[in-house]
């Protein structure tokens, strides 16, 4: 399981994409990959990193924190 920081997610098209914090570069979320509650730029998540359709994608992507809850 890695850990990484929402760097930019779209409601409206449902992707976006995850900063992992293993320096690693960005990977590919889409929607029907996050478990539970919804996420959004600045979340910290943990997921999973599969094969997707066009390459390295997120799967089982669950928020632990959010941009909010972090700045307080």
């Amino acid at each position: 399981m890695t850990t990484g920081i929402v760097k930019f997610f779209n409601r409206t098209k449902n992707f976006g994409f995850i900063t992992p914090d293993n320096g690693e570069k960005d990977v590919f979320v889409h929607g029907t990959n996050v478990i539970g509650e919804s996420i959004a730029d600045g979340d910290t998540v943990t997921f999973d990193v599969g094969e997707g359709r066009k390459g390295l994608e997120a799967k089982d992507v669950t928020k632990t924190g959010s941009a909010a809850v972090a700045a307080e």
